[in-house]
């Protein structure tokens, strides 16, 4: 399926969309709120980027054992992984500043994650925003082809064993992301819809390159060249760093739209889509733990899915005000609004919908084996 040829039709006949933007921008206006960072997200901002360069500072003074060491490289870790949920992802959607210099500056500390910036916006901010849970369309839905997220995905004997080896397997994601994923996605030919004829500038060659240079100069060169350590031991706490990351941002990415509740609707003959856009996102798309205020400080706007989808220009800081009004509105228009209470109770959706997308498609009867999830 070509997302040149899908489109959303422009009515709504219950206005839905219409009345949620009106009632969210009174939200900020009655308030005299910006919509964009306060000094609560400055603040975060600052306190997530020193716990990512703060252990790794530690780290270089050589002053510590390899056990402490190896604890403060996982701490850079979730650091990490914080910086990209809540400093470059707001950033690069717009949603961080007025100033579209703010937003450019602070986009890049996603580069300086190891990911790319600019094939984020193509792949992330237009084609998963717009195509949401589409097969053959959203990226998102092919995370790997040892992992089976869409019923409409093809099915191999291998995802019988999903439920077992896909969380381990997230845990890889940023390793994948910052030796593989973005030059696959720059060398990629056809590039991902609807950019299957894009060629890139000479422009984001120099970013992708030169970041990435940067990336391994303070991650691998600096600290093989200040510390007295075997190479090995250094190896163990690079790897520990982005497991760490990797299974923070793997399983968080995934509890937004791959759980119970979220479908995964296909076009009819002609490319055109069942609901007007903004109903089509309401479908496919789940929030979770909203009222958990240590993970919607860090996740940022990964947990408020719905809000951060119908008002990606929001920074993610207003999501948990603006969430009451999203629900109370979809609620009226008899719209679904997919939640999960918890974290614990959202794992264990998107674990069962491994299960069960692991199954060979036509078999009947089988129950989940225990979840693996802790009390």
């Amino acid at each position: 399926m070509s997302a040149t040829r899908i489109s959303f039709p422009n009515r709504d006949p219950v206005r839905f969309h219409d009345e949620l933007k009106t009632r969210v921008h009174e939200y900020f206006r009655s308030r005299g709120l910006s919509e964009k960072a306060n000094a609560a997200m400055v603040l975060k901002t600052v306190a997530l980027l020193a716990l990512t360069f703060g252990p790794w500072a530690l780290i270089l003074t050589g002053r510590f054992g390899p056990w402490e060491m190896l604890g403060l490289a996982m701490l850079t870790g979730v650091g990490m992984a914080g910086v990209g949920f809540s400093i470059a992802h707001d950033a690069l959607h717009g949603a961080y500043s007025h100033n579209s210099k703010v937003n450019e500056v602070l986009g890049y500390t996603f580069d300086l994650m190891g990911a790319n910036g600019y094939i984020w916006k193509v792949t992330h901010n237009i084609i998963h925003h717009t195509y949401t849970n589409i097969h053959g369309v959203d990226g998102d839905l092919v995370v790997s082809p040892l992992i089976r997220l869409s019923p409409r995905s093809e099915w191999k004997p291998v995802h019988r064993w999903q439920w077992l080896y896909g969380f381990p397997l997230y845990s890889l994601s940023t390793i994948f992301w910052v030796f593989i994923k973005d030059y696959k996605y720059f060398l990629k030919t056809p590039h991902p819809e609807p950019y299957k004829h894009k060629h890139h500038s000479a422009g984001a060659v120099v970013r992708l390159l030169g970041t990435k240079a940067l990336y391994y100069t303070w991650t691998i060169v600096i600290p093989l060249l200040v510390l007295d350590i075997p190479w090995w031991q250094f190896v163990i706490g690079f790897v520990a760093m982005h497991l760490v990351a990797g299974i923070i941002l793997g399983v968080v990415f995934q509890l937004a739209h791959s759980v119970e509740g979220p479908e995964f609707p296909l076009p009819d003959e002609h490319g055109v889509m069942e609901h007007a856009w903004a109903v089509h996102e309401m479908e496919t798309t789940s929030d979770f733990a909203r009222s958990n205020r240590l993970l919607c400080w860090y996740v940022g706007g990964l947990n408020f899915q719905i809000e951060h989808h119908l008002f990606p220009k929001i920074c993610s800081i207003h999501y948990p005000a603006i969430s009451p009004i999203v629900e109370e509105v979809a609620r009226k228009h008899g719209i679904v609004y997919n939640h999960h209470r918890t974290l614990r109770e959202a794992v264990k959706s998107h674990w069962r919908m491994l299960y069960d997308l692991g199954r060979k498609p036509g078999e009947e009867g089988q129950v989940a084996p225990l979840v693996p999830v802790g009390p």
